[in-house]
């Protein structure tokens, strides 16, 4: 029987970063990231290069961190008063955690889609009009319908709900509702859009669909995707990063990762010996 290392000798046993070297500029790069909730440790050095138009699957066992350190991205973390970050996280040449590094502005430039649909109670034109209204994008009404209809259209909605823009974003399906979401997130055009299991609550049509969705958006913006189905990291990822207790096991292309992983934690659990 393989051996499952366990906390806390898998802080010794992980080599941080397994896999193939990231060889080109990254989008966003982290370096020695170390998330607290209190006295309570998150996620360990962390170190992580995600390149631009790339979707990049972050996979592990519930409570591994990848939703955590997702949400450091966008300073999402911010908002958890007992939640302390450090280490070093860019956006291209750009220090997300500066001191002049405004958080709104950042979540414009790094939106988030969530695990379940959070449509604002407003009408579904309103609802993808907020973002650019918010950050003065559209100087008119003209302007502001364009965004509006682009956006729905990237996000494979406007055909089924262009004759009822003013109805209520509420009132759509559960894989409808997320396909708004999406279109809010880039209707102020973001460079990078985090999802976290955005498909977790849905149906497998709706799933198949945000699937579909997330290899036509990565042509314009680069995904992280937190996702706990092997399956759909397979389908909808360039590269998959492998997480437990907190620390990050094993990085490479998807292929790789799911047929000849580098570590023996990885392999248990893509075999499903554990997770």
């Amino acid at each position: 029987m393989t051996q499952v290392i366990e906390a806390p000798d898998i802080h010794q046993a992980i080599k941080q970063t397994v896999g193939s070297p990231f060889t080109h500029k990254p989008k966003i790069s982290t370096r020695n990231v170390d998330v607290f909730y209190d006295d309570k440790q998150a996620i360990f050095d962390v170190s992580l290069d995600i390149g631009s138009h790339e979707v990049i699957a972050l996979i592990g066992p519930s409570g591994c961190g990848k939703s955590t350190y997702l949400r450091c991205f966008n300073r999402m973390n911010d908002t958890i008063q007992s939640c302390r970050v450090t280490g070093e996280f860019r956006l291209e040449e750009e220090d997300i955690y500066a001191r002049g590094m405004d958080p709104v502005l950042l979540r414009a430039r790094i939106g988030m889609v969530f695990q379940k649909p959070n449509p604002f109670p407003k009408s579904i034109y309103d609802n993808v009009a907020y973002g650019p209204k918010l950050h003065g994008l559209a100087s008119n009404r003209a302007e502001l319908d364009e965004i509006v209809v682009s956006s729905l259209q990237k996000a494979g909605l406007y055909e089924e709900v262009k004759d009822r823009l003013n109805a209520s974003g509420t009132g759509l399906s559960g894989g409808q509702q997320q396909r708004l979401c999406i279109a809010r997130t880039i209707a102020v055009s973001p460079e990078v859009i985090l999802m976290d299991e955005p498909a977790s609550a849905l149906d497998p049509i709706a799933t198949a669909t945000i699937e579909e969705l997330i290899d036509e958006l990565r042509q314009n913006y680069t995904i992280v995707i937190v996702t706990h189905s092997m399956q759909q990291a397979a389908r909808v990822s360039q590269r998959t990063a492998y997480f437990h207790l907190g620390k990050l096991v094993e990085v490479g292309d998807t292929n790789q990762i799911f047929t000849n992983p580098q570590h023996q934690l990885t392999e248990n659990y893509i075999t499903g010996r554990f997770g």
